[in-house]
């Protein structure tokens, strides 16, 4: 380490610590470091998962709505098909023409996943 100009060659400043406290200390605040951004990290994800609650309730709600829609859909076309065909025909007819419709949706949607990917 140099020396200043008006310090003999022997002596030793008051402001040098042995390398081992400062080590120590760089550890320490290295622990201390890693700790903040550790709860910076904590805070940015708990603060975007409340972001998401609302949202995702309103989804699931509307999922579970969509789904008695469809219930609802197919109740009135095996009804309608009842007065026509009779009850068990109707219902028959009425599953595989919303099974159809399923199948349908699913096969284009499995079409676009191979082509996007």
């Amino acid at each position: 380490m140099l020396k200043p100009p008006n310090e003999p060659e022997g002596a030793t400043g008051d402001n040098e610590r042995p390398i081992g406290e400062l080590v120590h200390e760089l550890i320490e605040d290295g622990k201390a470091y890693a700790r903040a951004e550790a709860e910076v990290i904590r805070a940015i994800a708990t603060a975007k998962a409340n972001a998401l609650k609302i949202p995702s309730i309103m989804f699931g709600m509307a999922f579970l709505l969509a789904l008695a829609a469809i219930a609802a859909l197919a109740v009135g076309v095996a009804m309608g098909l009842a007065t026509l065909i009779g009850p068990l025909a109707g219902g028959i007819v009425a599953f595989l023409l919303l099974a159809a419709v399923a199948g349908g949706l699913g096969w284009y949607g499995a079409k676009r996943l191979r082509e996007d990917l």
